[in-house]
């Protein structure tokens, strides 16, 4: 399910919008026509998979001066999704993190000068490689990383204050002239590589529970919460997860939230705000119901649906109801007043009173 078009922070444009967009992140600008920029590339990086959060791990990085002219100094600037962080500070390097906007998540960035000629047909390597570390949030992360001729900036996203590093200068060492297949593999001024932990993340669904009368109208309010340890990352442009809503007998639904669409007047189907999930973060998801029949207790069932979740391993909390007392004199027990919600859904964990599992 794609995330709903009504929502100003709603994500937009795929996967090209967001490769031009993590371009302007990490400083990569366009330059203007009269002055072209120097034609420098990054090697392909090797993604990494499997680590533990809380260790370390560290990659080497390599690049390249394309053209023909000597490139006198450089900026390298490499950035991480929030599961992740510099483990080594470089006093060559400032560190930041730009907020999330729009459809870019947040990233913590480390922008290097690199005080230092790059010769034409040379590859070059960090003298050590960049060092890094996997937070106890750390799950589908990536690594990205730039060079370019000009100081990068803050973004749209804005970010923290640049915090200079401390320990040795980030320098870069000639590895040899460029081969046919170091050309082919430095083939852009960008490059990125999946960053993978062994980890989980309980996805919590918590109903409602409310009482009216014939023709009154009550808000019944679902919600869906990641409990962690693990931040979550989906698909671009697409929900994290999604939520079906099935509406309890008797009543109808006056005013849906808005990430929900109709599958039938009694089924909803709602997203995400945008293609990820904190940790402690989630959604509410707020339907305005009319009590059209005096039918008694009447319950809802509330599901996952949507991507499968394999990190999930709890299904305690998959689902939950949406329980509406209808008045009916035959069954008025555990009513708290009209309008007023018993909080009978859901036990400690937030799940569902009856704690089913997941669909």
């Amino acid at each position: 399910m794609r995330i709903p078009p009504s929502r100003s922070r709603t994500l937009r444009g795929g996967t090209a919008a967001v490769a031009a967009a993590a371009l302007v992140a990490l400083g990569a600008v366009p330059a203007l026509a009269a002055d072209p920029e120097p034609d420098l590339g990054v090697g392909t990086i090797a993604p990494v998979e499997g680590l533990q959060p809380g260790s370390s791990f560290s990659t080497p990085l390599t690049f390249l001066n394309k053209g023909t002219a000597e490139v006198p100094e450089a900026w390298v600037t490499y950035a991480v999704s929030p599961g992740l962080k510099a483990e080594e500070t470089h006093k060559n390097c400032t560190y930041y993190t730009i907020g999330s906007y729009d459809e870019m998540p947040a990233s913590n960035v480390a922008s290097c000068k690199i005080d230092q000629p790059l010769k034409p047909g040379v590859v070059y390597g960090t003298a050590k490689p960049v060092s890094l570390k996997a937070l106890d949030s750390a799950f589908r992360d990536n690594l990205r990383v730039s060079i370019g001729v000009h100081e990068p900036g803050p973004d749209d996203g804005g970010s923290t204050e640049p915090v200079p590093g401390t320990g040795d200068p980030l320098t870069l060492v000639e590895k040899g002239p460029a081969t046919d297949a170091d050309r082919t593999n430095h083939p852009d001024a960008y490059a990125r590589a999946d960053v993978t932990a062994a980890n989980t993340a309980d996805f919590a669904l918590t109903g409602d529970e409310k009482r009216g009368k014939v023709g009154e109208k009550v808000t019944a309010t679902v919600k869906f919460a990641n409990k962690g340890p693990a931040r979550v990352q989906g698909l671009p442009d697409e929900s994290v997860t999604t939520v079906d809503v099935r509406i309890p007998k008797g009543t109808s639904v006056v005013k849906p939230y808005d990430f929900c669409e109709a599958i039938t007047k009694t089924h909803y189907r709602c997203g995400t705000s945008q293609s990820w999930v904190d940790v402690d973060g989630g959604e509410s998801y707020p339907f305005v119901l009319r009590i059209d029949k005096a039918v008694g207790r009447t319950t809802g069932e509330v599901s996952f649906s949507g991507q499968e979740r394999p990190f999930d391993r709890n299904a305690a909390n998959d689902t939950a109801q949406i329980v509406i007392d209808t008045g009916k004199e035959s069954d008025t027990s555990g009513s708290t007043g009209s309008g007023g919600s018993t909080g009978a859904t859901g036990g400690s964990d937030g799940g569902s009173a009856n704690g089913g599992s997941g669909s």
